[in-house]
């Protein structure tokens, strides 16, 4: 016999999987272009049976332009979007359980501003207009062997000074807190906030130096954007994240002991010092690989989690937070592309937006 708390998470569940499967379709309809639905759907149905993009010749209402705007322009920003959205939500998620903090979120954590500085650090010395372009050109020529590779010097630099500087965040949260099972669970969020101030301050220091172009190149990417979406950049940060969840969910059991506290996870045989700080690296390599792929965007690890929570009060769904996520920044690019004519806002103004109020709505709940 289904009780009335299973059918309402059987529903919700169904739900979000028809979401799941209408949002691509829905989604690629929707931007400076207007392309009908019906369209969009015949496009997905050409790409599933294999049959590639259609010519002129074979379909005459689907014009190849549209076509190539679908599968060449949006398609790769909504799944850019959905890994984000994604990658954020359970980073969020983790953090919150591991600190037993409700407002812990990559972006007030001071992660996502550690990746920042990082990623600032390779714009910023390593372009083409940086202090040492002469040697990043010489190592892109002898990693790339040609335009088109599956992987160069400059897709990789990005990640890796985002992973380092996100992960040098993390060690001065922990080193400000304290280590150990006796570490203050509560000075965790203030050393974040201070954290984040920190290399906020050494980014703004550092474009302050850098060349106007470099600058420029970094103010829009900043502020979060999909805009430069595309096919051959896409594998590595969704294998990141896909990797991080299945780590994440391999060690479920263990994470969700310790929001019992510390000395009863260390009674069930958790290593907990250890365990926190591998999923707080682990936490800065997901939103590190985000931010050099799209950039800051904030809150999404603070909103989704706690909105999931709500809906499956008692339960902690992590795949379903991940596709929460997935969902919610996809339809906030959307949002992002279609609120203004002729030009289009950075989703981390939008989610900052959201987020401050959601943020504002926790502090009077908890109150």
């Amino acid at each position: 016999m289904i009780n009335a708390s299973q059918r309402r998470y059987y529903c919700c569940v169904g739900v979000v999987i028809l979401a799941t499967l209408l949002t691509p379709m829905l989604a690629a309809s929707f931007g400076a272009a207007n392309i009908h639905f019906a369209d969009v759907i015949t496009v997905f149905k050409s790409l599933l049976t294999g049959n590639g993009l259609l010519s002129a010749d074979e379909n005459s209402v689907i014009s190849t332009l549209n076509q190539r705007i679908v599968f060449d322009l949006r398609l790769p920003r909504i799944v850019l979007a959905f890994i984000a959205g994604a990658g954020l939500s359970i980073a969020g998620s983790v953090l919150q359980t591991v600190t037993r903090n409700p407002l812990a979120d990559p972006y007030l954590f001071g992660i996502s501003s550690g990746a920042s500085f990082g990623a600032v650090c390779v714009i910023s010395l390593f372009s083409q207009t940086g202090l040492f372009s002469g040697w990043f050109d010489g190592a892109l020529q002898m990693s790339t062997h040609g335009q088109h590779a599956w992987w160069s010097w400059s897709m990789l630099s990005l990640p890796l000074g985002a992973f380092i500087g996100a992960s040098l965040s993390v060690l001065v949260v922990v080193a400000l807190s304290g280590f150990g099972r006796t570490s203050q669970i509560e000075r965790m969020l203030l050393s974040g906030v201070a954290t984040s101030f920190l290399f906020g301050a050494l980014t703004s220091l550092l474009l302050y130096f850098s060349s106007p172009q470099a600058a420029a190149s970094v103010l829009f990417w900043s502020l979060g954007s999909f805009a430069k979406a595309n096919w051959a950049q896409l594998w590595l940060p969704s294998v990141t994240v896909v990797v991080s969840l299945l780590i994440m969910l391999a060690f479920k059991r263990q994470i969700m002991a310790l929001q019992a506290g510390d000395e009863s996870a260390h009674t069930l045989g958790v290593n907990v010092a250890k365990l926190r700080l591998s999923m707080l690296l682990l936490c800065s390599l997901i939103t590190a690989m985000l931010v050099a792929s799209c950039g800051g965007i904030g809150f999404v690890g603070l909103m989704i989690p706690h909105t999931v929570r709500l809906l499956f009060s008692g339960r902690q769904p992590m795949i379903l937070t991940a596709v929460f996520g997935g969902l919610f920044m996809v339809w906030i690019d959307v949002i992002a592309r279609c609120l203004l004519s002729n030009q289009e806002l950075p989703v981390g103004i939008i989610t900052a937006a959201l987020g401050s109020v959601f943020f504002l709505f926790i502090l009077r709940h908890r109150r």
